[in-house]
């Protein structure tokens, strides 16, 4: 057995790859109907036959170009760019008669989303179906198959496809994710042999960090439909409600060894605000699919993993809007072919599945068309009927910014929302008309709104595929009150405008500005990039009636390198590019301490720096990135693990260690970070970093053991049961002392913090020395276990030691999650700007 274990392997590889040299559009291609000649083919523009080498995004631009400008079936748009700067390009394709009168379809089918639905007719409407490739750039197999589709639907003719374009307004997305998959397409050429090995320890299968998964920032961008902060998910969410199609497809890769799956997903991991019918149409759908992966010979799976919960998904998101989301998983060659536990899993076979499930969808969307089309309705006419009376209010009188921010997320979503009438008081809480939004229940969105509002901690499953809370103005540290009435509501907000600032006026002693604003850290950046003087305040005092909290930035004007009218000149730049209210100060006596006073601390310039690569966790890494380079302009040096121990790390103030796995760095490059932190330098470790600060002796920390007992838990069990025990996303509260630097800026002593570690901090015998420390009963949205609950309490998620000059920083929790996390942002500029003070 042993000697023919090498003769098969060798008789597998041969077949595959003898496969792969006589490929040819056949072995993809349905072959019962005829195609159009004057359409080309894609190796005729992309020069080579799909699945030969990974496409990049240039060429798969043009292939989609050249179709759009030949075929009556297609028109094509540009809806933006990627932060690289590759369009964001989209594909209708329908019959030729479709397009000429494409508005009036359009407008009739957001038609079925409103109130008088009812006198629509579904029977001769056209289904919308909106077909996504590649979101994770490395998943590759999605986007080289929507050359095939899109060749297919352009080219191929007959009855069946004439009354499937006549029936069907296809919305084709062919790289969700272009920046990425130009990345990974890179790799997977540049390592390519001519004589393929599909060893799985050949370089092609193993890309360097951070891979082509992400986008140009390295987000996960198929966790970004509700948040919607990258300019991808912002065209994808514009086209989606501007259709509102009936079936989303989101075409993902998985483990090599797998086999392809397609939703629905885990039953009891499904949101409860997802109605019930939505799984039993996508079950429905998914017999299409089975119909055609018998035909064709390829095994599947459904039911058995995966989820449809977080509805920040590609294929959750369309469930709360009255779509239906589908994910494909198939099962990754990784590169051009790679052995497995099913043999040699070649590219080409993986893009033909791919295929087939794409066409497998547009056969369910006709056949199913009018049955998709009245459950759209119904969801909209049974969400008005169930939706509450009143409005959700949210806001903060100290940090405009912040809630105009979320604002931003309800209007790109399509949400109603309103200004205040007046001042309102609710709960203790104050809500200013000018820093305060209103949000009526009762609305087209209204499950969509729920399902950002809401704070869950009751659940079926305990197992999540991704975050089980996204509490949006708790991720915003925002105030906000569930129960207003609507006669609180002012004029409907039509087009969101930036919170007004007042004009600065002049002053020849000092400016002062609060700390309070989400903007605050970038406005303090640009005086220091200009080299103003700067000092922050470690007290409150008053002046004029008017408290000035911790944290407040003073401006003197005297001994500055620019003058009275220069400086004033330049802070009024300051303020409107930075929308943060500065003002101008006559006096310095004032109520608490003078501004003369020592407990004024004077402030460096930051020069931050950012380990990165191999052993970084590359999405933790690339939000802190995010947040200095698009937030607060603010210049980062990202310092490569492999390049470490060559740098000069004199060059920086401060250094942040994200998340990490392993050893990122070498014994060499540890002692030589410890030698910088104690000439003065500050280090900021996120997460992980918890364990590397305590092992090598960095910070002494006492963090709780693991003490989970199984009982009662069978092998089969086993998994569920540890998987329970995870902390995969859910939002707590904790204690803050306002008067530390860690928390300046933030006006309320309670702070949510958002979770997904199991790392738990003792708190320090000096209360002191517990800025930041959880609740005794934490838990504000989302799940965890009885056990991780009572390990949690009273734990702290914030460490700071002295180390010779120089500070050590622990955050366990990630303050910069997906770049929508804005309430907990201020804490890491803290701790760059105010570090020293701590």
């Amino acid at each position: 057995m042993k000697k023919l274990l090498p003769l098969l392997i060798f008789c597998l590889c041969f077949n595959s790859f003898a496969q792969q040299e006589e490929l040819s559009l056949e072995y993809y291609l349905p072959q019962d109907v005829s195609y159009n000649d004057d359409i080309p083919k894609p190796q005729e523009i992309i020069g080579y036959i799909p699945g030969e080498w990974h496409v990049t995004h240039d060429l798969l631009l043009n292939y989609m170009r050249e179709l759009a400008r030949v075929s009556p079936r297609i028109s094509i748009e540009n809806r933006g760019s990627t932060y690289e700067g590759r369009p964001l390009i989209l594909l209708t394709i329908t019959a030729e008669e479709n397009h000429d009168n494409l508005e009036e379809i359009r407008k009739n089918h957001l038609a079925l989303t409103q109130e008088n639905a009812s006198s629509f007719n579904t029977e001769e409407m056209p289904i919308v179906v909106n077909q996504g490739f590649s979101i994770h750039g490395n998943e590759a197999s999605g986007s080289n198959a929507a050359l095939l589709a899109a060749y297919y639907l352009a080219a191929a003719q007959g009855e069946e496809i004439e009354e499937l374009l006549q029936n069907t307004i296809i919305l084709f997305d062919p790289a969700f994710n272009p920046d990425g998959l130009q990345r990974f397409a890179y790799w997977a050429n540049t390592n390519k042999s001519k004589n393929i090995n599909p060893d799985p320890q050949d370089r092609e299968y193993s890309e360097v960090w951070p891979g082509g998964r992400t986008n140009h920032y390295w987000f996960d961008m198929n966790r970004d439909w509700l948040p919607v902060q990258l300019p991808e998910s912002q065209a994808r969410l514009e086209t989606f409600h501007k259709w509102m199609p009936n079936i989303l497809t989101d075409h993902h890769e998985m483990g090599s060894n797998s086999s392809f799956f397609f939703q629905p997903g885990i039953p009891s991991r499904t949101h409860p605000l997802t109605p019930a019918i939505n799984q039993e149409l996508t079950r429905e759908i998914g017999t299409y699919h089975a119909a055609a992966f018998d035909e064709l010979g390829s095994f599947y799976y459904t039911e058995e993993d995966y989820d449809d919960f977080y509805y920040g998904k590609g294929s959750t998101f369309p469930d709360i809007n009255g779509s239906i989301g589908i994910l494909f998983e198939q099962g990754s060659s990784r590169g051009h072919a790679q052995e497995t536990d099913n043999g040699i899993l070649t590219f080409p076979f993986t893009i033909r599945n791919q295929f087939t499930a794409a066409l497998s969808t547009l056969e369910a969307a006709k056949n199913m068309r009018e049955k998709i089309l009245n459950y759209q309705r119904d969801f909209y006419k049974n969400a008005r009927n169930a939706a509450e009376n009143g409005a959700y209010v949210f806001g903060s009188e100290k940090d405009a910014s912040s809630a105009y921010e979320l604002a931003k997320i309800l209007e790109k979503h399509k949400i109603e929302i309103h200004k205040l009438e007046e001042d309102l008081k609710k709960d203790g809480k104050n809500f200013k008309r000018n820093s305060a939004y209103l949000v009526p229940k009762n609305q087209r969105q209204h499950r969509l709104v729920k399902a950002m509002f809401e704070r869950r901690t009751e659940f079926e499953d305990s197992l999540f595929y991704d975050i089980s809370a996204w509490t949006l103005p708790l991720a915003f540290n925002l105030d906000f009150s569930e129960d207003i009435r609507m006669r609180n509501a002012g004029e409907k907000i039509e087009s969101l405008e930036k919170p007004e600032v007042e004009p600065l006026e002049k002053s020849s002693y000092a400016y002062i500005m609060e700390w309070h604003d989400f903007y605050a850290p970038k406005a303090l950046n640009m005086l220091m990039e200009k080299g103003l003087r700067t000092k922050v305040g470690m007290q409150p005092f008053s002046l004029e009636s008017k408290e000035y909290d911790y944290g407040t930035i003073l401006i003197p004007v005297q001994n500055q390198e620019l003058d009275a009218d220069e400086m004033y000149q330049f802070l009024q730049k300051v303020s409107q590019e930075s929308n943060v209210q500065i003002e101008a100060i006559g006096t310095g006596l004032t109520k608490g301490i003078n501004l003369g006073s020592n407990q004024f601390r004077a402030l460096e310039p930051a020069k931050v720096a950012l380990i990165v690569g191999e052993g970084i966790t590359p999405y933790d890494a690339g939000e802190i990135w995010h947040l200095f380079d698009q937030r607060y302009d603010m210049k980062i040096t990202k310092l490569d693990t492999r390049r470490f121990s060559r740098a000069d790390l004199s060059r920086y103030t401060d250094i942040i260690l994200p998340n990490s796995w392993g050893s990122a760095l070498g014994n060499g490059d540890i002692e030589k970070l410890k030698e910088w932190v104690k000439d003065g330098g500050t280090l900021i470790g996120y997460r992980n970093a918890a364990r590397f600060f305590e092992r090598e002796d960095f910070m002494d920390l006492s963090i709780k053991k693991d003490s989970l007992v199984a009982e009662n838990i069978s092998f089969e069990q086993q998994r569920d049961f540890r998987g329970a025990q995870g902390i995969g996303g859910a939002i707590f509260e904790a204690n803050i002392d306002l008067s530390h630097p860690v928390n300046f800026g933030y006006t309320s002593e309670k702070l949510p913090l958002f979770r997904n570690t199991t790392i738990f901090v003792e708190a320090d015998k000096q209360s002191y020395n517990n800025p930041i420390q959880y609740t005794e009963n934490p838990l504000l949205s989302g799940y965890i276990s009885e056990p991780r609950l009572d390990s949690i309490a009273g734990t702290v998620p914030f460490k700071h030691t002295g180390m010779g000059r120089g500070n050590v920083i622990l955050f366990t929790d990630n303050t910069n999650f997906r770049a929508f996390w804005f309430g907990t942002n201020k804490l890491l500029m803290n701790a760059i700007f105010f570090g020293d003070e701590m």
